[in-house]
């Protein structure tokens, strides 16, 4: 069976354990608390924040007000700690607020990282490193098996997987990802290619030849074939050396000199053995003489 998209369902419908444990376990629901009375959070996942997106935010705040409350906790006397909400919260000071409505949680460190993170994934407008970066986190901070996360976000494993294939990329192209210079499909086909400096040639062929997604695969195609034959190449060439050494090393002891091999990549070659004076050549040629006997 299908597994239903979560996103948009709310947290507790994503983090099921911390559903129970934490978001039910309300102090106060939707009351108004003093914008300066809110701490960061410091496991925000998040690091940048679209100041044209802030401002409209922010402007569509000072008409309408905050429609979805921010979630905290208290961490002491009028004092709370932000879980989720980092954009309101920045709009709302944007806006000239002085109180935003907020849910007041019990959270611990633990369940206030899952939820920062799990809400972080929900935003649409979160580009693909920073999702994988929030995966990685929840899988190395929270303690989760991709199998557990994929059932946390709602998202198949095979796409989890593919989001934290993408860490894997050099820095460059997880900047390009970022910026938008590239999309998803194509940091998915870059993927594929081993050597990371073909993977940043292949970067900026598609930025410069502005190549879609499908021509990109098929450009990798075509390079893997090349790799692959050239591996071949390198193989037949290396058990051919391997084998001649071999018969050198038998050669060498009969006639006592260094034979050499002149060798083609497509095996072709002669054998050469060499003398250093007339006696040394008839030395060589009663041995021919021998064998033949």
């Amino acid at each position: 069976m299908a597994k239903k998209n979560a996103l948009g369902r709310g947290l507790g419908a994503l983090i099921d354990g911390v559903e129970k444990e934490v978001l039910e376990r309300k102090v106060e629901a939707n009351q108004d608390i003093s914008v300066d009375s809110i701490d960061g959070n410091p496991f925000q996942p998040r690091s940048s924040f679209d100041e044209q997106a802030m401002e409209e935010l922010a402007a569509s705040i000072r008409k309408l007000g905050i429609v979805q409350p921010l979630t905290v906790r208290e961490t002491g006397t009028g004092r709370y700690q932000l879980i989720a909400g980092e954009r309101r919260l920045r709009a709302a000071r944007l806006a000239g607020l002085t109180h935003v409505p907020a849910y007041i949680r019990t959270a611990d460190d633990q369940a206030m990282l899952e939820l920062a993170l799990v809400e972080n994934i929900q935003r649409e407008d979160l580009d693909a490193v920073e999702v994988a970066i929030s995966f990685q986190r929840l899988i190395e901070e929270c303690k989760l098996t991709q199998e557990q996360l994929s059932e946390r976000v709602g998202k198949q494993r095979s796409t989890v997987a593919n989001y934290l294939r993408l860490l894997k990329l050099p820095a460059e192209i997880q900047l390009g990802i970022r910026n938008k210079s590239v999309t998803m499909g194509h940091a998915r086909t870059l993927v594929n290619i081993e050597d990371p400096k073909r993977q940043i040639a292949v970067y900026y062929k598609i930025i410069d030849g502005e190549l879609s997604v499908r021509q990109t695969e098929e450009l990798v195609r075509h390079l893997q074939t090349e790799t692959n034959r050239d591996t071949g190449k390198i193989k037949r060439k290396q058990q051919l050396n391997q084998d001649f050494v071999q018969l050198s090393d038998h050669l060498n002891k009969i006639f006592s000199v260094n034979v050499n091999f002149r060798i083609n990549e497509q095996g072709k070659g002669k054998i050469v053995i060499p003398f250093n004076n007339p006696e040394e050549m008839e030395r060589i040629l009663g041995l021919f003489d021998r064998l033949n006997t």
